[in-house]
């Protein structure tokens, strides 16, 4: 199939079993996911609800009726101050991989977001031997902005977690009150 029969839309609440199951599968065999145990359907549901009702955008890629992968972009931190900061999760179906839907999700999480409020995007990624999601992030303008070095261990070693930072609509360069809330 080409790159222009994927489809990247809204989450609907038949997509959810699919996302589960391509999360379960980074969770269990993956060291993006820093969680040791897939959360149920029901977890990733009520996940995907706060998410939508705090307003934030949650996205599928869809080829041929099956979900190739999602995004979705939630609160940096929960504090007040940090409300026009999102970060960005960015999981594709292990059998997709490299094919370009994880650079198809995030472009179009970052146009969703720059749609709305927000100013600064974070990638916090796990595994700093995770070269395809640097890349990627590289790729869509992200920069470097730290490494925490050993801060998680899973699957017997030890991980760190790399940050990546993108402005959105302006970032700092323009105050928040000129987007709507």
């Amino acid at each position: 199939m080409t790159a222009s029969s994927l489809i990247i839309r809204p989450v609907m609440d038949d997509d959810m079993a699919a996302v589960t199951t391509i999360y379960g599968h980074h969770v269990l065999h993956g060291k993006a996911s820093f969680e040791e145990t897939p959360p149920t359907e029901e977890d990733m549901r009520g996940r995907q609800r706060a998410l939508l009702d705090g307003g934030y955008p949650y996205l599928v890629a869809e080829r041929g009726g099956q979900v190739m992968g999602y995004t979705y972009a939630g609160p940096y931190r929960t504090r007040p101050a940090y409300r026009f900061s999102v970060e960005n999760s960015v999981y594709v179906a292990p059998e997709q991989t490299g094919g370009g839907v994880g650079g198809a999700l995030l472009n179009a999480l970052i146009q969703a977001c720059e749609a709305g409020r927000f100013r600064q995007m974070i990638a916090i990624i796990g595994d700093s031997a995770n070269t395809g999601s640097i890349a990627l992030h590289s790729k869509f303008g992200f920069r470097h902005t730290g490494t925490l070095n050993a801060v998680g261990f899973k699957h017997g070693v030890w991980l760190d977690s790399v940050i990546m930072q993108r402005a959105l609509n302006g970032g700092e360069t323009t105050l928040p009150d000129t987007l709507p809330e």
